[in-house]
């Protein structure tokens, strides 16, 4: 009997049925493609660390290398297992042919080195160790997708006087340099090759690695390391900032995802709710005779909480099913860069127990508005045959006294004040998908502005040059600034030059610290708090810094200077997402004897030369990088961008059916509510668009306040959330740069154009029924 009734109840209400099951069926797929993201960018990062038993620091170097120092150091040191020093050969950009046209324009270093032996093994897509022979090459994952690469292409390597071909035959995961916010990419090549490049062309680098005996010593370690006066004219990079870095792209993206799945379960569960009110009101007058004839309660509860448990329950399981195709387009960067780890049960287990939680949670809602059966009377159900509960609100707006519009459109304005109370989920409702349709729209376009760049640690300017370590840097840098100074096309300039400076920490030793010296007001960054050094007393620091050293602004540190201990007071806090984005600012003299990088931000006077002077300059200043500060920001963003246009487009989608899922349901209930109104305005000669009319204006009324609200909200608590987010990676203010056409027009007019077009098809259903018949119900 009870199955019998179940399918008899879900053949007469197919519309809501199939509306709450594809409801609980979209909250079940998200929340179980977002947890399975998070479990597959986890175990895939930790597969990819295993695999090529990524080093535990790495201390990166340009110039003279004592190997026998570190060598002997490294081999009396307890807490080390293994080291190796890894040669690397810096080709220019304009000397490396990836297919056609050269990587002039790369803001990559792009280093060739050989297989590793001991570890930071170099693992094909695979997840295999690679090995070459001569005239192969492997190429960073990287440009297999930015440059559309294929094995058998060819790879040249050429500057005139030396001329080389290789050919691809695969492609390279490595755990240091994956990611596109790491701007340096090893290629593999054969010992010989390598041999041959180091005496022709390129400049050399090493890379000085340590795996511990305990990974948890690699803040003692450090310290160790840099007390000891070892080589350390380049970043030291520790295990941590390998695995931050590594999530950086898919971490962003599988938190706004699982963020947009947490708010479509919030939105789920009130729907459930209005559903089952909805459906109540539906059945009011069959609930009464059941309790009028003797069945319990209990039971009655029982008939209906039958059919949303299994409703519920196939929905959670098909939600769960789709998530494991669904899931490809979400995990697709994960695989390229880092790999499939092996599949264990909690791979399948926790999605599982993600769309476990949306049925229990549906049951247990179901359950709390069925308590509502203890307060029908069966004679009252009887008399009235509705729920009765719908409170009007008493208003001095009189139809008599209207001169100011229709009827349609004030009766539907009078009906939205009256009754108030029940359009607030409606209006909660259109709150939300605002929010979650433009919330990722501002967050794409404060990606994609030339202004984000400020959020990279860098001023915004037309053009950057950066100048890495030759054995003759200091003397180009010179003519790099006495060029610039004459040269009639530029209009500003600010050279600027990382070096690396001992900071005194708790203990009493001192660490390094990477510190930028120059003019800062030149080309300004936006500060979290605080402003700008002024003074050679005053340091600027990275906000993922400040948080390591625990300093705000106004406090001091304490920085070795020309081997003097100087107090320095922190200025301000600015914000860097850019390799661990651990930096600081200040107007001291550069360390000489400890440059990291040179470089030289500059504006043009006329934009149109901007093709012309990057090619000047990189051709007077090989090897250099010269890039306008756009291609800058693509190619350091490109991935976080492409996936984060994946998700703007599915909260679009989302927002759009959230809206049309509970308008529908809404204007439904409401129509069977208001049935005796609806044959009262036919008696009185009403056509019925003019009914109509007035039921797309409440619609209309409660979605307009609900875009500015929604508005409001993605321009306050929007930022907040993306800044929570992006905290994680060195930038803790995010202020959107909105584009007001899409946020403010375009977004609204597709919530504007779908909810009148779903009102208008919902409320058809009022001439389907006969006036007497209303007027006899």
């Amino acid at each position: 009997m009870l199955l019998r009734m179940l399918r008899n109840d879900i053949t007469r209400k197919k519309g809501i049925t199939a509306a709450l099951f594809i409801f609980v069926l979209l909250a079940a797929l998200l929340v179980s493609s977002g947890s399975r993201m998070i479990m597959e960018l986890t175990s895939s990062i930790q597969y990819l660390f295993s695999e090529s038993k990524t080093p535990h620091f790495v201390q990166m170097h340009a110039g003279e290398l004592d190997q026998a120092k570190v060598n002997t150091w490294a081999e009396e040191n307890a807490m080390v297992q293994q080291h190796q020093i890894v040669e690397m050969i810096n080709i220019d950009g304009s000397n490396l042919f990836l297919g056609a046209e050269s990587e002039k324009n790369s803001v990559m270093d792009l280093d060739f080195v050989t297989q590793n032996q001991s570890f930071d093994y170099l693992l094909n897509l695979d997840s295999e160790i690679i090995q070459v022979n001569d005239g192969e090459i492997a190429v960073p994952v990287y440009y297999m997708q930015q440059n559309k690469l294929n094995l058998g292409d060819q790879v040249r390597v050429g500057n005139g006087q030396f001329e080389r071909s290789y050919t691809i035959v695969d492609f390279v995961r490595d755990a240091q340099m994956n990611p596109s916010v790491v701007h340096s990419k090893r290629f593999i090549v054969s010992s010989g090759n390598l041999q041959e490049l180091k005496h022709s062309i390129g400049e050399m680098e090493y890379l000085i690695e340590f795996r511990l005996t305990d990974p948890g010593l690699t803040g003692d370690f450090t310290q160790a390391y840099q007390n000891a006066g070892l080589p350390n004219a380049g970043p030291v990079v520790p295990y941590g900032l390998f695995q931050v870095l590594n999530a950086m792209t898919d971490g962003v993206i599988a938190a706004v995802i699982i963020l947009v799945s947490l708010v479509l379960i919030l939105i789920a569960m009130l729907c459930i709710r209005f559903t089952m009110l909805a459906t109540i009101e539906e059945d009011y007058r069959e609930i009464s005779v059941m309790k009028a004839i003797g069945i319990a309660e209990k039971d009655i509860k029982r008939l209906y909480l039958m059919k949303y448990v299994f409703m519920a329950g196939l929905a959670s399981v098909l939600g769960y099913i789709a998530s494991l195709g669904v899931n490809r387009l979400f995990v697709s960067n994960i695989m390229l860069y880092m790999g499939k780890a092996p599949a264990t049960l909690l791979h399948f287990a926790i999605p599982l127990v993600a769309a476990g939680l949306i049925f229990t949670m549906v049951v247990l809602f179901c359950q709390t508005v069925l308590r509502r059966f203890r307060s029908i009377s069966a004679v009252d159900a009887l008399r009235t045959g509705s729920l009765g509960d719908t409170q009007l609100i008493r208003n001095r707006l009189s139809l008599s006294r209207n001169r100011w519009s229709s009827v349609p459109v004030f009766l539907g304005l009078k009906e939205v004040i009256q009754r108030i109370k029940m359009f607030r989920l409606l209006l909660f409702v259109f709150v939300v998908s605002s929010f979650i349709m433009i919330v990722p729209v501002n967050f794409l376009n404060t990606l994609q502005a030339p202004s984000f760049i400020s959020y990279m640690g860098v001023g915004q300017s037309d053009i950057r040059i950066d100048l890495r370590h030759t054995d003759d840097v200091e003397q180009r840098y010179a003519n790099l600034i006495a060029q610039i100074k004459n040269d009639k096309d530029i209009k500003t300039y600010s050279p600027l030059v990382t070096s690396q400076f001992k900071v005194r920490n708790a203990e009493g030793s001192y660490d390094n610290l990477s510190v930028e010296t120059g003019d800062f007001s030149i080309f300004p960054l936006s500060y979290v708090s605080g402003n700008a050094p002024t003074t050679e007393n005053e340091i600027a620091l990275s906000d993922a810094n400040s948080s390591e050293l625990g300093l705000k602004t106004g406090e001091q540190l304490t920085l070795l200077v020309n081997g003097t201990d100087q107090a320095m007071t922190v200025s301000g806090i600015y914000q860097d997402v850019t390799n661990g984005g651990k930096t600081a600012k200040a107007l001291l003299p550069y360390n000489k004897d400890s440059v990291l990088w040179y470089v030289v931000s500059l504006d043009l006077k006329d934009r149109g030369v901007m093709a012309a002077k990057i090619a000047e300059y990189e051709t007077s200043f090989s090897p250099a990088k010269v890039t306008d500060l756009q291609g800058y920001l693509d190619q350091t963003l490109g991935g976080t961008i492409r996936q984060l246009k994946l998700v703007t487009m599915l909260a679009l989608v989302i927002g759009v059916f959230i809206s049309i899922l509970i308008t529908s349901l809404f204007l439904q209930m409401l129509v069977a509510k208001d049935n005796n109104d609806i044959a009262l305005l036919r008696s009185l000669g009403f056509a019925l668009s003019k009914i109509k009319l007035k039921y797309v204006v409440m619609s209309l009324v409660i979605l307009i306040v609900g875009v500015v609200a929604g508005t409001i909200l993605s321009n306050t608590l929007g930022p907040l959330l993306v800044s929570g987010i992006m905290s994680t990676f060195g930038a803790s203010n995010i202020v959107f740069v909105v584009n007001p056409l899409q946020a403010y027009i375009l977004c609204p007019l597709l919530l504007a154009g779908t909810i009148v077009l779903t009102a208008w098809i919902s409320i058809q259903s009022i001439k389907e029924t006969s006036i007497s018949k209303m007027i006899v119900e």
